[in-house]
């Protein structure tokens, strides 16, 4: 079938698969990196005691058949090697059938971790990338030209991302509607990046045109995609250029960067195919069948885009093969950070010597200035900045990390920036405080340096030691 396949897509076929290993690689960095001290047999929240409560339907996992720190750590290690071999092309090299098994591979791997990832797996572009890599097994190799209905679903994804996380907005803060989020957004997001204060200081009216223009971007400019060339190539490289803006304006892991790896499926870029036989028999009726079958699938976010009640980042079925998103469909006007201290004194008093853990990604020490960290995404720290938004948010990890802070756990202390006692002799006591934070002015940076003023608002956690349990308040 000649109409199946778009041979003009040839190389943004090729930089989007190669881009898609880097985010893999990313992912299973993060996991390899941070598992122990969150998921890990000793973790804040372990996968053994998860799996034992949860069927595995509900959360298909190699996991749920065994665990071991040992296991999880080279499945994740095996992640990564097969995330260089795609970014090096080796699916290249391989028969057809040979390069849609290398895809599926990290696929399964990712679902695995996933899937028992609990609190800290779940953000909406963990669900993306496994939504967006099970489309890339059916994208071909090189003895193939791009299939025209594979780059019609991840245009679908995209649309789903753009459209579904406009209309939130829309549906939610009236800031958004009146122009102004953005006036608290660069101050208020997760985890700033270093440019962050710079954004957060532009001018008010620019803060209207940057909400404006991403109404545009996320409202008018996906329907876009599903139109004649050149017209989708403007449409995706203008969801490029607002990716772009995203990325330098704070750290949100790889969601922008996978954003810009679904765009390239509508551009069209100008270079001659190299030849390429047609598709076998087999190949057209599975992808025709699996993009069948997730249509129907797509009943689920379709409807839930409809809805008065759009709820963001939900995932429809265990195997994350459809999902919806969406983000900050509220905008907080005030930043607050959960600061924990620690101390040696023998009884814990106000004038105590308390010493402050850094967390590498969220503000602590006023003076230290925000880093780029995304791609790569830190887990603990994003938490963190969910539990001062509401103490129901760390309900079921907090006093597990202040029980290995207590303890000076090493796989705890290599998720923070700094702790501020020795690897032999731990804290007696631990503490945390909600401070109020602010970005400092022109005038405040020249004078002290500082990127940040904090105020003291009240207390988060009371003075707790090991033998006294931990409990918030």
């Amino acid at each position: 079938m000649e109409w199946f396949v778009a041979p003009e897509y040839w190389l943004s076929r090729l930089v989007l698969q190669r881009a898609l290993g880097v985010v893999y690689l990313v992912a299973f960095l993060g996991a390899a990196l941070q598992f122990r001290a969150l998921i890990g047999e000793h973790g804040m929240l372990p996968v053994p005691r998860f799996v034992a409560r949860t069927p595995f339907r509900h959360a298909p996992s190699v996991f749920q058949l065994h665990y071991s720190d040992r296991f999880f750590g080279v499945w994740c290690w095996s992640g990564c090697a097969v995330s260089v071999a795609l970014i090096a092309g080796l699916d290249s090299h391989l028969p057809l059938w040979g390069a849609m098994l290398l895809w599926l591979v990290p696929w399964l791997l990712y679902l695995s971790v996933v899937n028992v990832g609990q609190t800290w797996y779940a953000f909406g572009w963990e669900s993306l990338l496994l939504e967006v890599g099970f489309l890339a097994v059916f994208l071909g190799n090189d003895e193939v030209a791009p299939p025209v209905v594979v780059l019609f679903l991840l245009r679908w994804v995209l649309f789903r991302v753009e459209f579904g996380a406009g209309l939130i907005k829309l549906r939610g803060d009236p800031c958004w509607r009146n122009l102004t989020c953005l006036a608290y957004h660069h101050e208020t997001q997760p985890m700033p990046g270093p440019l962050s204060w710079f954004f957060h200081h532009l001018p008010g009216p620019l803060h209207r045109v940057e909400v404006a223009a991403n109404h545009f971007t996320q409202l008018v400019v996906p329907v876009l995609l599903f139109t004649p060339q050149p017209i989708a190539t403007a449409a995706a490289s203008l969801m490029i250029l607002t990716q772009l803006w995203l990325i330098l304006s704070g750290n949100f892991s790889w969601l922008n960067w996978i954003t810009i790896v679904l765009a390239l499926s509508a551009v069209e870029l100008p270079t001659d195919a190299p030849d390429m036989t047609g598709a076998p028999g087999w190949y057209e009726v599975v992808v025709l069948a699996v993009a069948t079958a997730l249509l129907a699938l797509g009943y689920h976010p379709v409807r839930n885009l409809l809805s008065r009640r759009q709820v963001m980042n939900r995932s429809f079925d265990p195997l994350h093969l459809v999902n919806a998103y969406g983000a900050f469909g509220s905008i907080g006007r005030v930043r607050h950070e959960v600061v924990i201290e620690g101390t040696s004194d023998e009884q814990p008093r106000a004038d105590s010597g308390w010493r402050e853990y850094e967390f590498k990604g969220k503000p602590g020490d006023p003076r230290h200035w925000p880093r780029q960290f995304a791609p790569y995404h830190l887990r603990l720290d994003w938490m963190m900045w969910f539990a001062a938004l509401s103490p129901a948010y760390a309900d079921t990890w907090f006093a597990g990390l202040v029980e290995r802070l207590l303890e000076n756990d090493r796989d705890t202390l290599r998720l923070l920036r700094h702790c501020p006692f020795p690897a032999d002799a731990p804290p007696r006591y631990v503490r945390a405080r909600l401070y109020r934070y602010r970005y400092t002015t022109w005038r405040e940076l020249r004078e002290t340096g500082a990127c940040w003023q904090r105020t003291y608002a009240s207390e988060f956690l009371p003075p707790t030691r090991l033998d006294s349990g931990v409990q918030r308040r």
